[in-house]
């Protein structure tokens, strides 16, 4: 399992493992800290960033009022084979809730009562004037 919180301390891997980012991961890893901003100053606070389990992972894990929000970012610079919104297949919203349903059975257990939604930050550039939140993105039926 690998967590960050919003303290920027890393769970279980060492941080040895961001030093081989490829360019690819360092463009998500600016699109997610564009999206953390972004929705703190929407009045969101993050709870946990880059949450991976078994067979899931979410890239932002919020609080909004009484909701938890989890939260997949998408960056598509080119939308050759489609934009961002279409890059969030059926098999990403499976990870995204088998995360959702292993974090809220473990480190975010006093959250299970909590109604929970599923959102969506697309970007098509690193640009956080162009940021679109799709709230309540997909479900988890």
């Amino acid at each position: 399992m690998e967590t960050k919180t919003d303290t920027g301390r890393r769970g279980d891997r060492a941080d040895s493992i961001d030093a081989r980012r490829t360019p690819a991961q360092a463009r998500g890893a600016a699109a997610e800290a564009l999206a953390a901003e972004y929705l703190v100053r929407q009045g969101l606070r993050i709870l946990v960033r880059n949450m991976r389990c078994r067979g899931g992972e979410v890239d932002l894990i919020c609080a909004d009022r009484s909701h938890i929000v989890f939260v997949e970012v998408r960056l598509r610079s080119n939308g050759r084979f489609g934009g961002a919104a279409e890059s969030i297949t059926a098999a990403k919203r499976r990870r995204v809730l088998i995360a959702a349903q292993w974090w809220l059975g473990g480190a975010g257990r006093r959250y299970q009562g909590a109604a929970c939604r599923f959102d969506a930050i697309l970007l098509d550039a690193l640009d956080p004037e162009r940021i679109i939140w799709l709230r309540g993105a997909f479900d988890a039926g």
